[in-house]
């Protein structure tokens, strides 16, 4: 373990559009694509576009939170900062800032293996893939991203512009398709009576634990806080313009899909986008709309990786993680130890499971920790802070702090008794770990009294 760091700060060189571009191209990656017919399947009717809108709004409700913690403390690693600083970087934040840690080795490659098995998945249109064929495809994509951002940020900042350039063209596309061409009626109207009960209570619930896993990446800027110019005003901007912009791509590429093919089909097409696309402009149209979805598949795995791989470096830099993962590139400086340690993980998972085992492993994982530790941590913060110390205040607080929680309380046990176990699991094994390592080196929760008090962390100069 590294108890000091001599890594050099990271350049701020990412501005407004290249944050959001990262933020969007990380949420639209395979995940609205192959989602979709599941969340018309769950809810069983047209009123499945209800589960996309929940999401959306748990996406901004949440985002709030990651605001006001993304403008106040600005610094690679996002969740491991917050974490630390809200609840004591000598006490209870320095375990769950390394819980925070233990889960990102373990969740970030297997969201990179989601997309690249998803991706291979896809690519089934085109070519038929089966077995190691698959594999080979889903293995290779990782190695690809890994390549390329093996790189200096301006040049990620510049690719990613290209990338969201794909993804916005690609549901376009879509979603014209469907304006133009479709001629199925559509209605957002809600079951009414027991109806609306059950769907509420059950289908709603689990068919949103799906599209809350397409919503997610909108925070990925706040991962890249320490690379952000003007980060007080720029982490809450691309934010928010990252919520409201894909809820309304993917409300519309939701109803454009449904408008050309009934949900009674559509809830059970593998390849629904190509399926459209080819309905309404022939075979030649589905090819190309699958080369598009790949391109934005392969742009959510950029953003993905490039976004996760700060956090290792964030805790190695500050002393708690092993120091090798505090290393920066020495001409390129980006910390490409925690890049390449990702990246290789990512490629062994994508050659082990199937998409259908993550998805909601990943959200049931990342809950607690992450979304609900981190909500709380905020109002502890506040009782801690004045107001100044805030550079963004999100409306009507403590309210959407409060609802935050709720919400992610209520999609946590919506992933069911068996992925909650495994998130708690994984938290669980955290702590020995963490308790182990922290009695080796007689730290805290061993050698409270005698801990040397740490400087609270000042919010980066915006």
């Amino acid at each position: 373990m590294s108890t000091s760091t001599d890594s050099t700060p990271l350049p701020r060189r990412l501005g407004l559009w290249q944050a959001t571009a990262l933020n969007m191209i990380d949420m639209v990656g395979i995940g609205p694509f192959v989602v979709l017919p599941l969340v018309i399947h769950i809810i069983g009717g047209p009123h499945f576009l209800w589960a996309w809108i929940l999401g959306a709004v748990i996406s901004l409700i949440d985002a709030l939170v990651w605001a006001e913690l993304g403008a106040a403390y600005p610094q690679a690693g996002g969740s491991y900062n917050f974490l630390k600083i809200a609840y004591g970087e000598q006490r209870w934040g320095k375990m769950l800032s390394f819980l925070y840690v233990w889960q990102t080795m373990i969740q970030a490659p297997l969201v990179v293996a989601s997309g690249a098995i998803g991706f291979a998945q896809y690519a089934s249109y085109l070519i038929p893939l089966e077995g190691w064929e698959r594999k080979a495809v889903s293995g290779g994509v990782v190695i690809l991203i890994t390549m390329l951002l093996y790189r200096k940020i301006e040049s990620i900042g510049r690719i990613s512009i290209l990338l969201w350039v794909c993804v916005l063209a690609t549901l376009g596309w879509i979603i014209w398709g469907g304006l133009t061409g479709g001629q199925q009626t559509v209605s957002f109207a809600l079951p009414s009576g027991e109806s609306l009960s059950g769907l509420f209570g059950a289908g709603l619930g689990i068919a949103s634990v799906k599209t809350i896993y397409c919503y997610l990446g909108y925070y990925n800027v706040c991962h890249l806080g320490g690379e952000i110019r003007n980060p007080s005003r720029n982490i809450p901007l691309s934010m928010l313009i990252s919520v409201v912009g894909i809820a309304v791509l993917y409300l519309s590429m939701n109803w454009s899909v449904v408008r050309v093919i009934p949900w009674q089909e559509a809830q059970h097409s593998e390849f629904i986008i190509s399926a459209v696309i080819e309905r309404l402009y022939g075979s030649q149209a589905g090819t190309i709309a699958t080369f598009m979805v790949l391109i934005v598949a392969f742009s959510s795995l950029f953003a993905v990786l490039l976004g996760y791989s700060r956090v290792p470096y964030a805790a190695a830099a500050d002393g708690q993680f092993f120091r090798i993962f505090a290393k920066l590139h020495p001409t390129r400086h980006f910390p490409y130890v925690s890049l390449l340690f990702l990246g290789g993980l990512g490629f062994g998972f994508s050659l082990l499971f199937r998409l259908s085992d993550v998805i909601t492993a990943i959200l049931a994982m990342r809950i607690v920790v992450q979304f609900i530790g981190q909500a709380v941590g905020l109002l502890l913060l506040h009782k801690r802070k004045q107001t100044s110390a805030f550079p963004f205040k999100m409306p009507l607080y403590p309210l959407p702090v409060l609802l935050a929680i709720a919400i992610w309380t209520f999609i946590f046990i919506s992933t069911g008794w068996t992925f909650m176990l495994s998130g708690l699991t994984v938290i669980g094994l955290g702590i020995v770990v963490f308790l182990i390592t922290a009695r080796i080196r007689k730290q805290w929760p061993f050698d409270a009294v005698n801990q040397p008090a740490t400087p609270s962390v000042d919010p980066a100069e915006s």
